[in-house]
């Protein structure tokens, strides 16, 4: 029973993640164009404008702030700002799981971002020149995502994945509705869970092939939706496993500070995956906010890769940074009752 209740859970959580993917993947290549407009020249409009993207749910935005610092057009501070602020892929399991701590998270890592990107422009300095061999992200071609016209001609001779994708939606969207998945009943989480799977049936029914091809099937489907199915069942397997064998809160309890430690170090890891585990920890009542805070705010997901390819310097001097906000952060919440 334990077993098929955490597939269960699993199989929720990356299908709702996996959507998620898709809606932002939808806005992204939609609103191509805005972020060049929007930058000027205003540090603080640097640091605002960062956070912002960082805290959009996934890699996308921690990945545009390195391009535009690898370009020399906003400083270090602006990376530093939006890595305190992207919780990486881990944020959408948070929205799936609980989604009004995890607005609320958002916000504190938001401002945490503000504070550490000034800090880290006044200590280190401004923006460093671009190395040789440096890693750039480049926007998406541009792409009218709904395209009248064609959507009846793509339905007539569908692609294999487009096929499969709107079958699986459809399965998903019975499963919640019919409460097979997820709430029981009729409340909020199951009415936003189902809105959500038919949103993310609409965008796969109707976009371009070569939208549905690149990025939908590419992107999400084949490089992100396996590793988070794996990484979020083994999560709440060791959960499960962890509360059956130990109390975890009592632990916690006795040991906050070691605890508060030990997931802020693991928010080095510049992976999506690892964190998930105190993202359960969390769902379950284990560990109190200041133990995920922390961890969210040392963690950016895939977000400093590119950032490592371009300068090591760089990479330790953010991870430095956001270490040191991180852990106070924390401190100072766990000391408040948090």
């Amino acid at each position: 029973m334990i077993v098929l209740n955490v597939l269960r859970q699993a199989v929720l959580v990356s299908a709702s993640v996996a959507v998620m993917m898709l809606v932002i993947e939808y806005a992204n290549v939609q609103t191509r164009g805005a972020l060049m407009t929007a930058i000027g020249t205003s540090r603080w409009r640097h640091y605002l404008i960062a956070v912002l993207l960082g805290a959009v749910p996934g890699c996308f935005g921690a990945y545009a702030v390195v391009a535009l610092h690898t370009d020399r057009r906003v400083s270090l501070g602006a990376v530093t700002a939006a890595m305190v602020a992207t919780a990486g892929d881990e944020m959408f399991v948070m929205l799936a799981l609980y989604p009004a701590t995890a607005m609320l998270l958002t916000l504190c890592l938001a401002a945490l971002g503000l504070a550490a990107g000034w800090a880290t422009d006044r200590a280190m300095g401004s923006v460093h020149e671009p190395e040789d061999g440096g890693f750039s992200v480049h926007p998406d071609d541009d792409c009218d995502c709904f395209q009248e016209r064609s959507i009846i001609d793509q339905w007539r001779r569908p692609r294999e994945h487009r096929i499969a994708l709107v079958a699986l939606l459809v399965a998903m969207a019975v499963a919640v509705a019919t409460g097979a998945f997820g709430p029981q009943e009729w409340e909020a989480e199951r009415i936003a869970l189902l809105a959500l799977f038919v949103a993310g049936l609409f965008i796969v029914a109707t976009v371009p092939d070569h939208f549905l091809d690149e990025h939908l099937w590419n992107h999400v489907a084949l490089e992100h939706v396996p590793r988070i199915f794996v990484w979020t069942l083994g999560a709440f397997a060791a959960v499960a496993l962890l509360t059956h064998l130990i109390d975890l809160e009592a632990f916690v309890a006795s040991q906050p500070y070691p605890t508060l430690a030990l997931a802020s170090a693991l928010g080095v890891i510049p992976e999506s995956g690892p964190h998930l585990v105190f993202v359960t920890l969390f769902d379950r009542g284990a560990v109190p906010f200041s133990v995920l805070l922390a961890n969210s705010a040392v963690q950016d997901g895939h977000g400093m890769l590119p950032l490592l390819a371009h300068s090591r310097v760089d990479f330790l001097k953010v991870k430095a940074v956001n270490l040191i906000f991180g852990l106070a952060a924390g401190a100072l919440l766990m000391a408040l009752g948090g």
